[in-house]
């Protein structure tokens, strides 16, 4: 019995590394800053609460199968494998501005798995998942909703929507360039396939249209929030009481563990606030480096928190988000939805997951030096 709980125990640890990191700084700088009323005051319950109500709704699209419907519609004019990629790879692309970039993974990397399957096109699934991870990070660098980060900067940094958008919008164009580009050369020798997606469309009938209508009405109602324009706490409530009156099974879709990692590290990023000689080595470090000190945490402790980590050292926020967005590419762990890409690889096609990694990196490391060089260009 002892065995099993601590076979539990390290299981939960290596599917859940970074909360499990988050938690032991929390519970060690508390240590040095013991618990009062003021660690209350670290949380910005903002950011959580969009956060939730975004995850909750995600799900409920995800779980009536609206965006695999979407993608075999788009998927059924394709007559060659440009084509196909083009469609694959902007799904990605596109969707993380409104979805996450892990969840537009989650939903439309084992879809070309199974897609390029069934034309057998396999010979495309490395350069295919390549390009939709980057399409993923890519994409969702323009919106406040498009991965936790800028959700977090978009919320304390007091900018505008249109103004958060302006930061990242020359990159995302950028990107969205390369991609095209990438795509046309890789598959310049055109096959032409043929596509049944008939089978992959999901009919889920009066109720699911209702329920996607439901959702769709909520997901508005939680931009709104996100513009400032309707409060966190009513678009939360209204959230919560719908689906618990129309869905509530979607409570059991969500990856709570996200929240928990962010209340850690605001925990961990308070008490190092409180304590001065580390402030000041902080700010020292971040100060007029927001980029590179950005993109290099990233590297190792992943863009979400590294932003957790830096966010409170640095009063140029713009540059921190650009940072950040652009440290994603890179390290597998970069971004932590690139490991989506990577598991569902290496799970179909364990043995040659090092020729995966390989295209990943060099992929990742070209598409970040271009987009450092916008960023040295444009300053």
């Amino acid at each position: 019995m002892m065995d099993n709980m601590l076979q539990k125990i390290t299981d939960f640890i290596k599917k859940e590394t970074v909360l499990t990191i988050a938690t032991a700084l929390a519970v060690a700088s508390a240590f040095w800053v013991h618990p009062g009323p003021q660690y209350v005051g670290y949380i910005d319950w903002r950011v959580l609460g969009i956060l939730l109500s975004l995850m909750l709704i995600v799900a409920g699209f995800q779980s009536n199968g609206l965006f695999d419907a979407i993608g075999s519609r788009l998927l059924a004019k394709t007559k060659n494998t440009a084509q196909l990629m083009l469609v694959l790879v902007f799904l990605c692309f596109f969707s993380s501005m409104f979805i996450t970039n892990d969840v537009a993974l989650l939903t439309f990397v084992p879809f070309a798995c199974t897609i390029l399957q069934k034309c057998h096109q396999e010979r495309l699934i490395v350069t295919t998942f390549v390009l939709q991870t980057l399409a993923a990070n890519l994409g969702s660098m323009l919106t406040p909703v498009g991965n936790p980060q800028n959700l977090y900067l978009y919320s304390i940094s007091g900018a505008g929507l249109g103004e958060f958008i302006g930061w990242m919008a020359p990159y995302t164009l950028v990107s969205g360039v390369l991609l095209l580009l990438v795509v046309f050369v890789l598959s310049a020798g055109k096959r032409r396939i043929s596509l049944e997606t008939g089978a992959l469309l999901q009919t889920s009938g009066a109720a699911g249209r209702k329920k996607n209508g439901i959702y769709l009405a909520l997901f508005v109602l939680s931009l709104l929030s996100v513009a400032r324009v309707l409060p966190w706490e009513l678009m939360l409530a209204v959230v919560l009481i719908v689906l618990i009156f129309t869905d509530r099974a979607v409570f059991l879709q969500v990856d709570y563990c996200l929240l928990f990692t962010f209340i850690s590290f605001f925990i961990f990023i308070g008490n190092m606030g409180n304590i001065e000689a580390v402030r000041s080595v902080l700010q020292s470090l971040v100060a007029g480096r927001e980029l590179a000190v950005g993109i290099g945490a990233s590297q190792i402790i992943s863009n979400v928190p590294a932003t957790l980590l830096l966010a409170d050292f640095t009063h140029d926020l713009k540059n921190l988000t650009i940072g950040v967005n652009l440290g994603g590419l890179g390290t597998l762990i970069a971004s932590m939805a690139s490991l989506i890409s990577y598991k569902i690889y290496a799970h179909n096609y364990n043995k040659t997951k090092w020729h995966y990694l390989l295209w990943f990196t060099v992929a990742n490391v070209l598409f970040l030096a271009v987009l450092v060089l916008v960023y040295v260009f444009i300053s």
